[in-house]
């Protein structure tokens, strides 16, 4: 047994507009501060204790984490009454055993240079997304980060994770609020907005 005090861990749910995920807080950061980690299968977790084991639960189909919180998203034909608690004592009992939620390697902390002959705008787009969009969409659990631009139409597409991956009002966040705020910000670069890989 460490003789290292650990401080207790709290965890609370939060519902989020996708009816299939659910967030669970915890008192402590999982992640560093702007990463995020998302598991669409159990092919994805070499690195994920955590994430491989929510896996193995039948009803668990993608598994997210970012800041102080891990997204679950179940299988459409659970509820979530029946699940919660489950998930929620799962990943308790496992940080309660001090273990990293996930294994960085020191070369997965740098990222890469951004050389594309758009790396400007796409500069702008990333200022734009972490000031007015990743708050409101972290709050519900998920997260939007930028995937790419393409110049000749003008498309910036947006890699959609967490609680917005699969959710019903995400074409609305992404039509209506996403791309209306890039147009307006943008007008010369952005004429659309698009989901990769829902």
């Amino acid at each position: 047994m460490s003789t290292q005090t650990q401080q207790p861990v709290t965890i609370y749910m939060e519902a989020n507009p996708n009816p299939n995920s659910l967030k669970f807080a915890t008192n402590q950061m999982l992640v560093p501060e702007g990463d995020s980690f998302d598991f669409p299968s159990i092919e994805d977790t070499a690195q994920a204790p955590l994430a491989e084991i929510l896996f193995k639960k039948e009803y668990v189909d993608r598994v997210f984490y970012m800041s102080n919180f891990i997204t679950v998203t179940k299988k459409p034909e659970y509820e979530w009454v029946e699940i919660q608690n489950d998930v929620k004592d799962t990943i308790k009992e496992f940080l309660e055993s001090g273990k990293r939620v996930i294994e960085l390697q020191a070369k997965d902390l740098f990222e890469e240079t951004n050389t594309s002959e758009n790396a400007e705008l796409e500069e702008q787009i990333k200022n734009i997304l972490d000031e007015y969009i990743k708050p409101a969409v972290e709050q519900d659990g998920g997260a939007i980060s930028f995937h790419s631009y393409e110049k000749d139409t003008q498309r910036v597409n947006l890699l959609l994770q967490g609680a917005c991956s699969g959710c019903p009002s995400s074409t609305i966040t992404l039509k209506a609020g996403i791309e209306n705020l890039l147009k307006r910000m943008l007008p010369n670069d952005v004429k659309e907005v698009q989901a990769e890989g829902v």
